[in-house]
């Protein structure tokens, strides 16, 4: 259990289901090809990498913001077994999209660059990091898509999925303060202040909803998409509404929900 919490188990879950989404998009039908599959075993193993990863080079500051549920800061899991997640993870990450193609590989190798990149350089400069995770995070979609030989279907959902992690990245931020000025992170919260920084979350959230809209619409999305994306976009006007009222409990969880709602609506607008 402790090793599940280390890779955020569920989190990897919603990453193959973002694969396996983005490869039924560009093919416009539920399929169950041998390269989706192969992507998104890749794609579980790339964000196990991921997550451990940043744990390891968090522990400092989970010992202040999560003590209690973070593996590594409380030490139910060892800095050894930290490595040999790194490895195998990398390691089947990169075999299995090798069965894909040598094009998955590529956007395998990318994604480790950028999540190995992420806590050393990236995540203490400002916003940096936060768009970084977002391209990252987001991607799944567009991986499933390039699996499947049509990478140009993934984009849109890609766009959506990164914005949607890019406010919830600054939540996140608001969330950690204490332990990010312990190891004198930069991050938006901490320059500016929490409560400006949670006004830019909600105003990128509100910007969402419309892009929500136009951009599906330009891609040639059905009715089915719009009809199940309004759970999404309500849901994402609450937690905009909750984050312009200081408010910052939960909000993440409202929008990974938002994410799962706006990837059915996805589908079904190609599927349906």
């Amino acid at each position: 259990m402790a090793v599940l919490r280390l890779i955020r188990g569920p989190n990897l879950l919603i990453a193959a289901a973002g694969v396996f989404a983005g490869g039924w998009i560009a093919l416009g039908q539920i399929a169950l090809p041998k390269e989706l599959l192969f992507a998104a075993l890749s794609g579980i193993a790339l964000g196990a990498v991921g997550n451990t990863w940043n744990d390891i080079r968090d522990v400092a500051a989970d010992r202040v913001n999560r003590p209690g549920s973070r593996p590594l800061a409380a030490g139910h899991v060892s800095r050894g077994a930290a490595d040999f997640i790194l490895f195998a993870g990398t390691l089947f990450g990169l075999v299995f999209a090798a069965l894909v193609s040598g094009r998955q590989v590529l956007a395998a190798l990318a994604a480790l660059a950028v999540m190995f990149l992420y806590s050393p350089l990236l995540k203490p400069r400002l916003l940096a990091g936060n768009l970084a995770v977002a391209l990252v995070a987001g991607s799944p979609p567009f991986y499933g898509a390039m699996a499947v030989g049509l990478p140009a279907a993934g984009v849109v959902p890609w766009v959506l999925a990164a914005w949607l992690h890019l406010v919830r990245e600054i939540v996140k931020d608001a969330e950690d303060e204490a332990g990010d000025r312990t190891i004198g992170r930069r991050t938006l919260p901490l320059v500016v202040g929490r409560r400006p920084a949670l006004v830019v979350a909600a105003g990128v959230g509100l910007l969402f909803i419309p892009a929500s809209l136009l951009l599906p619409r330009s891609a040639g999305y059905g009715g089915a998409y719009f009809v199940i994306a309004l759970f999404a976009q309500l849901a994402v006007l609450v937690a905009a509404t909750w984050l312009l009222l200081g408010r910052v409990e939960r909000v993440s969880a409202l929008l990974k929900g938002a994410m799962v709602i706006g990837l059915i609506a996805m589908v079904a607008g190609k599927v349906a």
